[in-house]
């Protein structure tokens, strides 16, 4: 495997931002074989193979378009915004050259807490680090090459708060890692307490998790609140369920952790819809490998209140979605 691969007087490196010259689509170069063999990461993570000869970096492609050679690529946001002011508990790749990074552990909290990261291979693994991390504390896990981004294993990183008086006790957490390219490299933004430049990810954000019983409950006749029966919110008609709409931390969850949040947003939209005496609703899901769209059927299957549900306007939408006829 390369690393770089030149092109005429461009060098295409993993974690460029290509686009196909006889299409529309653009991705992120995940891997370089040997005779100008690249593989790209498109939308939905999903990878095509193509020659270097058949794409173009994106920042090339727009200085060819509009001519001047004055036109900057736009810097992509980190997952989290992040920076010296920003507060938490962060994942880092600091380069060391064009090649390697070093990979730290910052804890940029005033908290301290035992933590443990470890790398995952299948049913093993190792621990890099673990111990107690104290506020404004990091801690070097790892060298990494980006070259070989694609056999870079799984992370697990656990994290119990120490409350060293009594205070607010707070629950330990735990996030599992697994990069996409897309993702990874564009997350380039400032370290906080190394003030270094690097790809960068805060890990202690964690969305309010939806509670489908407790919303079956809200969904009863007979809920009763101060101002009388609850009212409920009519959903839109069409909703977007890809996992980049429901959450800015997709990309520490699991495929089964992402599937359990998609599911829980349709659910909850399903019944807001026949709570409010919708007639119809689409759930836009994406065509991906179909197992949100199984199981969305799948339960759809088993409600005595759906006239019917069918796929729908693929061409209108550009991926996959289920239109609901609702009793």
């Amino acid at each position: 495997m390369h690393y770089a691969i030149q092109k005429k007087d461009e060098i295409m490196n993993v974690g460029d931002r290509v686009r196909l010259l006889r299409g529309n689509e653009e991705g992120t170069i995940t891997k370089i074989s040997s005779g100008g063999r690249i593989e790209i990461e498109i939308e939905d993570g999903f990878r095509i193979p193509a020659l270097s000869s058949e794409v173009v970096v994106v920042s090339e492609a727009e200085r060819q378009f509009f001519g001047d050679g004055k036109v900057a690529a736009k810097e992509s946001s980190p997952v989290k915004a992040a920076g010296s002011s920003s507060r938490g508990i962060f994942l880092a790749y600091i380069p060391l050259n064009d090649r390697d990074h070093s990979i730290y552990l910052i804890n940029h909290t005033d908290r301290e807490y035992v933590y443990a990261v470890t790398e995952e291979y299948g049913d093993n693994s190792i621990t890099l680090s673990a111990g107690l991390s104290h506020p404004g504390a990091y801690h070097k896990l790892d060298e990494k090459s980006i070259a070989k981004f694609e056999e870079w294993p799984s992370l697990h990183l656990q994290f119990i708060p120490v409350n060293k008086k009594i205070e607010k006790t707070l629950s330990p957490f735990e996030k599992k890692v697994k990069f996409k390219a897309a993702s990874f490299f564009r997350s380039k933004g400032k370290v906080p307490v190394l003030e270094k430049n690097g790809y960068l990810f805060q890990i202690d954000h964690q969305e309010r998790p939806l509670d489908v019983k407790q919303l079956n409950k809200e969904l009863s006749p007979n809920m009763e609140t101060s101002a009388g029966k609850e009212q409920f919110k009519r959903p839109e008609k069409e909703i977007d369920l890809h996992i980049e709409k429901l959450t800015k931390d997709h990309d520490f969850m699991s495929n089964s952790e992402k599937l359990k949040l998609q599911m829980e947003v349709f659910e909850k939209n399903l019944n807001y819809a026949i709570a409010t005496g919708m007639d119809e609703i689409t759930f836009i899901h994406g065509i991906g490998n179909g197992v949100l769209r199984k199981e969305i059927q799948k339960y759809l299957s088993q409600l005595e209140n759906i006239k019917y549900f069918q796929d729908t306007q693929k061409s209108r939408f550009g991926y996959g979605a289920t239109l609901v006829r609702i009793n």
